[in-house]
C-alpha cells in the first residue's frame, strides 16, 4: 500500500462523478418515457390493453433484475469499463428499437416489451456503478458518495418525465423522415435523447473513467480489475470472511424498503380517486405535483444524511428512518365515521378497467378519454369495502407523503452503505448484483401486493399489513444491529 498521491485523487473523484452520472442516465431512461407509454401503446397496436401495459412496466424491472448479478460478476474479474461500455450500448440499443417499434405490421406490442426489457437489462450496470463507488472510496468517504450516487438517481427519476414533458411540444405527428423510417415524435423523441445521452455517456468512460481502488482507510490499493495486473492479486486487508447473516439482513431490509415504496407510488391515483372523488385529469395533477415534490424532498435528504451519519452512524440512522416510514402507514389507516362518496354508476365499455397491477399504470390509464359527459367519481360500489370503510382525510394522505418522502432516502442511502462496508475490500459486484436484484423484485412484487389487498379488502388491510411487514424489519434489524459493522472493524484492523 501506498499514499494516494494528490494526481490519483483528482482522477479517483472523476471517475467517481462518471459513475454518478452513468447512475443518473440509468434512472432517466426508465421514466424519460413512463407518461407515455400508454398513449403510445395505444396509437401503434390497438389490440393492447391495460394489463399489457402492466407487463411494460414490469419488464424494466425484471430485466434489471436478471442482468444485475450477470454484470456484477463481470465487474469482479474484468476491468469496469467493459460491463459499463456493454450494459449502456444495449440500453442506446434498446431505445433505438423503442423508436421503431411503429414499423412492424403486427406484434408491435410485443416488440415495445422487448425494447422496454433490453432498456432495464442496461440499467442492470447500477450493480457495476455501486460495487466501484464502493471499492474507490475509504470509509470515511462512502456515506458522502452513496448519498451522492442515490441524489443522482432521484435527479434522473424527476427530470426525465419533465424532459418528456418538454417533447411533447413536437405533437404526435412530429416530423418523418423517410429515408430510415424514423418518425420523430413526441413518443419517440424522448428515447432518442436519452439514446444521445448513453452516446455521451460511453465517450465519457472511455475519456476519463480510469479503475481506481482505496482500502478502508484511503490508502491506494492494487485493483484486480486494472488491465494489465495479473487478476486475483488482492492485499491483506482482504483476508476474513463476509458475514453473510449481515448480508442476508441487508438484502431483505432493502427488499422491504423499495416493496413499500413501490407500493406507495402504485396507490397514489387509485386511493386519491375513491377517498376525495377527484377526476382522472385531476388525479394526474395533483399526485404528479406530489410526487414531485417528495422527489425534491428526497435530494434535500440525500444532502443533509452526509452530515447527519457522521455524528450518529448509518445503523441509528437506518433505524430512524424505518420509524418514519412505518409511522407514514400508520397515518394512512382510516379513522371517524365519515365514509368516502360512493360512486354508484357502473363504468361501462367506454370506461378504465380498475385493476391495478404495476407502478404508474393506474397513473397512465386514469389519461385515458371517456366518451361520458359526466365522468363517474368517489369510491366504486364494486369494491365492497367503500360501503363500511372510513375514508381517509387530505390531511392523512399529505401528512403520510411528507413522511414516507422523508424516510425512503434514508433508508436506501443507509442500506446502501452499511452494505458496502460490510462486504469490505473484496470484490463487491456479485453482491452488488443481488441487492439491486432485491430491488428489483420488490418493484415488481409490491404493486401486485397492494392492487390485489387494496381492490378486495380496502386500505385498512392493505396499510396494516405494510405497517406488519415494516414492524418485522425493525426487529430484523435489532437482532442483526451488532453484526453491521465495517469489515474492518469487525476484524479489528479499525475503531468504529
Amino acid at each position: 500500500d501506498v499514499l494516494e498521491t494528490q494526481e490519483h485523487y483528482k482522477s479517483r473523484w472523476r471517475s467517481i462523478w462518471i459513475m454518478h452520472l452513468t447512475m443518473f442516465l440509468s434512472s432517466v431512461g426508465f421514466s424519460i418515457v413512463v407518461m407515455s407509454v400508454w398513449p403510445y401503446l395505444q396509437k401503434i397496436d390497438p389490440t393492447a390493453d391495460a394489463s399489457f401495459l402492466g407487463w411494460i412496466i414490469a419488464s424494466y424491472s425484471i430485466g434489471q433484475m436478471v442482468a444485475s448479478p450477470l454484470f456484477g460478476f463481470w465487474s469482479n474479474y474484468r476491468p469496469r469499463r467493459e460491463p459499463l461500455v456493454v450494459s449502456t450500448i444495449i440500453s442506446v440499443a434498446a431505445n433505438c428499437l423503442y423508436a421503431y417499434v411503429h414499423v412492424p405490421h403486427s406484434h408491435n406490442k410485443y416488440y415495445m416489451l422487448i425494447a422496454r426489457a433490453l432498456v432495464g437489462f442496461g440499467a442492470g450496470n447500477v450493480a457495476v456503478v455501486r460495487s466501484y463507488i464502493a471499492g474507490a472510496t475509504s470509509l470515511a468517504e462512502r456515506t458522502s458518495a452513496m448519498a451522492n450516487t442515490s441524489a443522482c438517481q432521484a435527479v434522473g427519476f424527476i427530470l426525465g418525465p419533465v424532459f418528456q414533458t418538454c417533447f411533447t411540444l413536437i405533437g404526435e405527428e412530429g416530423v418523418t423522415w423517410e429515408l430510415v423510417h424514423l418518425q420523430l415524435t413526441m413518443y419517440t423523441a424522448p428515447v432518442l435523447f436519452g439514446a444521445l445521452l448513453g452516446v455521451i455517456n460511453i465517450i465519457l468512460i472511455f475519456a476519463i473513467f480510469r479503475e481506481h481502488r482505496v482500502d478502508d482507510m484511503g490508502r491506494q490499493c492494487r485493483s484486480i480489475n486494472f488491465e494489465g495486473e495479473e487478476s486475483g492479486v488482492l492485499d491483506q486487508d482482504a483476508e476474513g470472511n463476509i458475514d453473510q447473516v449481515a448480508v442476508v439482513a441487508v438484502n431483505f431490509l432493502f427488499f422491504v424498503i423499495l416493496f413499500v415504496f413501490a407500493v406507495f407510488e402504485t396507490i397514489a391515483t387509485p386511493l386519491t380517486m375513491d377517498m376525495y372523488s377527484w377526476t382522472r385529469k385531476e388525479a394526474v395533477l395533483y399526485n404528479g405535483i406530489i410526487l414531485g415534490v417528495v422527489g425534491v424532498e428526497s435530494v434535500i435528504v440525500f444532502m443533509v444524511v452526509k452530515t447527519l451519519s457522521k455524528k450518529t452512524g448509518e445503523r441509528a440512522i437506518l433505524h430512524g428512518g424505518l420509524l418514519i416510514v412505518l409511522v407514514g402507514f400508520f397515518i394512512l389507516l382510516p379513522w371517524g365515521k365519515k365514509l368516502p362518496n360512493i360512486q354508484w354508476q357502473e363504468i361501462k365499455n367506454n370506461s378504465i378497467p380498475r385493476t391495478m397491477l404495476m407502478p404508474f399504470w393506474s397513473l397512465q390509464a386514469m389519461q385515458l378519454p371517456s366518451n361520458r359527459t359526466a365522468e363517474p367519481t368517489g369510491c366504486p360500489v364494486s369494491q365492497s369495502w367503500c360501503l363500511n370503510t372510513p375514508m381517509i382525510y387530505l390531511a392523512q394522505y399529505i401528512s403520510s407523503d411528507i413522511l414516507i418522502g422523508l424516510g425512503y432516502p434514508v433508508c436506501n442511502v443507509m442500506s446502501y452503505t452499511l452494505y458496502s462496508k460490510i462486504l469490505g475490500p473484496k470484490p463487491q459486484g456479485v453482491y452488488m448484483g443481488w441487492l439491486t436484484a432485491s430491488g428489483s423484485g420488490a418493484r415488481i412484487l409490491g404493486p401486485v401486493f397492494v392492487s390485489q389487498i387494496y381492490t378486495h379488502l380496502g386500505p385498512r388491510w392493505a396499510f396494516s399489513l405494510i405497517c406488519g411487514i415494516v414492524v418485522l424489519s425493525l426487529l430484523v434489524l435489532e437482532i442483526v444491529y451488532k453484526r453491521l459493522v465495517a469489515f474492518s472493524v469487525r476484524y479489528g484492523r479499525m475503531q468504529e
